[in-house]
C-alpha cells in the first residue's frame, strides 16, 4: 500500500530529523506554556489541521482564503508576540544547555533575610519580592526606583513599611542583590482565584505565568508567607522552610547527575509523558510529509529472459542488474527486488552473441510514477546455442 510504503528505506538522517524536530516541538512548549503565545500557538495548530484537510480533499475556495489568511496572521503573530518570540530566541543559547551560567554561589544573608519576612508577616506588612533567574524581566516591569544593596532586614524594612514610598511596589533581586524597588507587575488573567488574593498575589501569579521568575509574598491582611513559581502559591510555615526554598533558588537548577548514565536516565524519565506525545505528533506529521519527499534509491535486480524459444538457450554476461530509481517516498517504498523484473525479449535473437541495451522500457515496474535515472550496467551480450540432443 502506498501509506505503508513510507515505512520502507528509513534511513539515519530520518530518525535523526524526527529526534530534532521533537526536541525543538518539546521546548517550544515548555517556553511558551501558560502563556497568550502558547494558546495562539494551539489555534494555528488547529487552523493548520483544517486547511491540510481541505487541502487533501480539493476545497479550492477554502484553500485560496487560507493561503491568504496565513500570510496576514504571521505578521500579526510577530507584533503580537514579539515579547515571547525574544525571550524563546534568548532562550535558544547553548551556554544554558552548558551550564555555563553565572550562579550567585553562598549567599550568607539568607537565614536573616528568611526570619526578617516571618516578622514582617507577624507585624502585618505586606511585601512583593520577585526573584530573577534566567528569563529577563524588564520587558514586563514598569515604572520602579533603581536600587544596588543586599536584602537585609533593614532594607527590607525601610522599603516595605506602610509610610515608605516604595511599599506599594515590588522588590526585584537578581544574583543576590537588589536591583530595583517599586516596580509594577502585570497582573494574571486566571479567572476563578480567591477573593482573598489582593493584587500582590496576583501580581505574583501574573510574572510568574510569564517567565521562570519566583515571587515571596507577605500578605498585610493575613501575615502568611507565600512562595510563587509557574503561577502556583505554596504557603510558607517557617524561617527555615524558605531558606531552604531561597538556597535552592540561588543554586543552579539542575539535577546532581554525575555519570552518564544517570544523565541519559534523567533525561527519558524527566516529564517523559509530554516528551513521548511530542515524539508521537512530530512523527506522525513527518510521516503524512514524508510520502510527498522526493528521494533515491539503489537496487540491484537479477536479470530475467524473456520468450526464449524452447530450442535455444542462452548463457547472459550478466547476472544482476543495479539500478537507481528516483520519486517519491510513498512510490519508491513500493520498489523491491521481489516486484522489479527486466523485460529482456530473445524471441528474434540468433545463434552467437546478441548485444541488448538497457533501458526504461526493459523494466517492469510496479508502478509508472517512478523515474529511472541510472542502469548499471546498461547493456550486456547474451551467447544463445542450440540446446544439445
Amino acid at each position: 500500500m502506498p501509506t505503508l510504503s513510507v515505512f520502507h528505506h528509513l534511513l539515519f538522517k530520518d530518525f535523526l530529523d524526527i529526534i530534532i524536530l521533537t526536541f525543538f516541538a518539546y521546548h517550544l512548549y515548555v517556553w511558551l506554556y501558560q502563556t497568550k503565545a502558547f494558546k495562539a500557538l494551539v489555534g494555528l495548530l488547529g487552523l493548520g489541521i483544517i486547511y491540510s484537510v481541505a487541502q487533501f480533499w480539493g476545497l479550492f475556495l477554502t484553500t485560496w482564503v487560507f493561503q491568504i489568511l496565513w500570510q496576514v496572521l504571521i505578521i500579526l503573530i510577530i507584533i503580537l508576540f514579539q515579547t515571547e518570540i525574544r525571550q524563546v530566541l534568548e532562550k535558544v543559547n547553548p551556554f544554558y544547555a552548558l551550564g555555563w551560567y553565572k550562579t550567585v554561589g553562598h549567599v550568607p544573608w539568607i537565614e536573616s533575610f528568611s526570619k526578617k519576612i516571618f516578622e514582617l508577616g507577624a507585624q502585618r506588612i505586606g511585601a512583593l519580592i520577585i526573584f530573577e533567574r534566567k528569563d529577563r524581566l524588564r520587558e514586563f516591569v514598569t515604572g520602579g526606583i533603581p536600587f544596588e544593596a543586599d536584602p537585609t532586614g533593614e532594607i527590607l524594612v525601610s522599603i516595605f513599611q506602610k509610610h515608605s514610598p516604595l511599599h506599594d511596589g515590588a522588590m526585584l533581586i537578581h544574583n543576590g542583590k537588589i536591583t530595583m524597588a517599586a516596580a509594577f507587575l502585570p497582573l494574571t488573567s486566571q479567572e476563578g482565584l480567591s477573593k482573598s488574593l489582593g493584587t500582590r498575589h496576583r501580581s505574583a501569579i501574573g510574572i510568574t505565568e510569564r517567565c521562570d521568575a519566583w515571587a515571596l509574598v507577605v500578605s498585610e491582611e493575613r501575615g502568611q508567607v507565600s512562595l510563587v513559581r509557574a503561577g502556583v502559591i505554596e504557603t510558607l510555615e517557617s524561617p527555615a522552610f524558605l531558606a531552604e526554598k531561597l538556597k535552592e533558588l540561588l543554586t543552579p537548577d539542575r539535577p546532581d547527575t554525575t555519570g552518564g548514565f544517570q544523565k541519559i536516565k534523567h533525561l527519558l524519565s524527566n516529564r517523559w509523558r509530554i516528551k513521548l506525545a511530542t515524539l508521537a505528533i512530530v512523527s506522525v506529521v513527518w510521516f503524512s510529509f514524508a510520502g510527498q519527499q522526493n528521494v533515491e534509491i539503489s537496487l540491484e535486480i537479477p536479470l530475467t529472459i524473456q520468450n526464449l524459444p524452447p530450442q535455444l538457450e542462452v548463457t547472459p554476461s550478466i547476472q544482476n542488474v543495479s539500478i537507481t530509481a528516483r520519486g517519491q517516498r510513498k512510490d519508491i517504498g513500493m520498489l523491491s527486488p521481489k516486484n522489479i523484473r527486466t523485460n529482456i525479449d530473445v524471441s528474434r535473437a540468433g545463434i552467437g552473441k546478441n548485444d541488448y541495451f538497457l533501458n526504461r522500457q526493459q523494466l517492469l515496474l510496479p508502478n509508472d510514477r517512478v523515474e529511472i535515472i541510472r542502469i548499471e550496467p546498461n547493456s550486456l551480450t547474451l551467447e544463445v546455442r542450440a540446446k544439445p540432443d
